[in-house]
């Protein structure tokens, strides 16, 4: 995550390529994951210059080889921001936001936050325009604040298309419109926003802001408990095992069955809500009636597999024994 963004922020300063230049040790040593070299390197060049100052701020944001530091990092964030640092100008706005260090100062925040969008960090004006909406730090304005989420979720941004969804779904300051959260969560789906994925899928399998779409929902839902979204486990169970039975046999395919014990399987080992342990076991005992038993050991297996990938302190309680091979796990 950390490279990842600190690669982003490379491209972002190619005109001044001298201040990368000068970096490029202190970015290698962060890539390996070398903190105290990478944080010794950077701090070499902390006076004067602004990617350096930037960096320095993660590693107290982020906890890089030290404890988290909310405090530091707004420091170096507001060094880097006044240096033209496009993500740094939108991490100083949180820190003006949230009074991290200093008093809370909305105007000031919507000036960076602004600022940061004009540079092309299109989730910033979201920022802003959420501070618009609530009317808690600045003066309230409801149209201009949808108007600055709305215009970051046009630039391409998944998460201001995801909070335009939260916000016409859940209604308040701004009016509720389901079809139009449905829209909303619908574009940061097919931009590969997990949590907008099973928001669709949720809305989509209820019938919410148009028709009841069920093979859609599972579809989103599945794509998103593919990553590792948690939430998303259970409300895949329970879309297959509510799947079309087979014509032939009145029962659920093989391949859906799998998915329902899968599923549920990966829920359980995530879940702690007392209600939705109870549909687990529901569900579970169901499958266990119509499942053959030859089944579990390969199915346990993929599904410890899939949590040792997204989920380590979950995997061991859906670890299973050796495999045999059931049908149709893969999509």
């Amino acid at each position: 995550m950390g490279v990842s963004l600190l690669l982003a922020l490379s491209v972002q300063a190619q005109p001044t390529s001298s201040l990368t230049r000068e970096l490029a040790p202190a970015q290698q040593s962060l890539a390996r994951l070398d903190y105290q070299t990478a944080h010794r390197e950077y701090s070499r060049f902390a006076r004067s210059n602004p990617l350096a100052q930037f960096t320095l701020g993660m590693f107290e944001r982020e906890g890089w080889g030290r404890p988290v530091n909310a405090v530091a990092a707004c420091g170096w964030f507001e060094k880097a921001a006044a240096r033209n640092i496009p993500a740094a100008q939108q991490f100083f706005g949180d820190c003006l936001a949230q009074g991290t260090g200093r008093p809370v100062d909305g105007p000031a925040a919507v000036y960076w936050y602004r600022k940061a969008g004009a540079a092309g960090i299109a989730p910033a004006l979201c920022s802003a325009g959420d501070l618009m909406i609530s009317g808690e730090r600045v003066p309230q304005d409801v149209q201009q604040g949808l108007a600055l989420c709305t215009s970051a979720a046009q630039a391409e941004s998944p998460r201001a298309m995801l909070h335009l969804g939260d916000l016409y779904s859940n209604g308040g300051a701004v009016p509720a419109d389901l079809p139009l959260a449905r829209y909303w969560y619908d574009q940061a789906a097919q931009r590969h926003d997990h949590e907008a994925q099973f928001r669709l899928g949720i809305m989509l399998s209820e019938g919410q802001g148009g028709d009841a779409e069920p093979l859609k929902a599972r579809f989103w839902l599945e794509h998103a408990a593919m990553e590792g979204y948690a939430p998303a486990y259970l409300p895949t169970a329970i879309l297959y095992a509510n799947a079309a039975p087979d014509a032939a046999t009145g029962a659920l395919t093989p391949q859906d069955l799998a998915k329902v014990h899968m599923w549920n399987s990966a829920a359980r080992a995530s879940a702690s809500n007392p209600a939705q342990l109870a549909e687990i076991d529901r569900i579970d005992q169901l499958v266990a009636t119509v499942m053959p038993p030859q089944w579990r050991p390969e199915l346990d297996r993929q599904v410890a597999a899939h949590l040792a990938k997204f989920s380590p302190a979950a995997a061991a309680a859906a670890a299973g024994p050796a495999p045999q091979s059931p049908p149709g796990l893969t999509r």
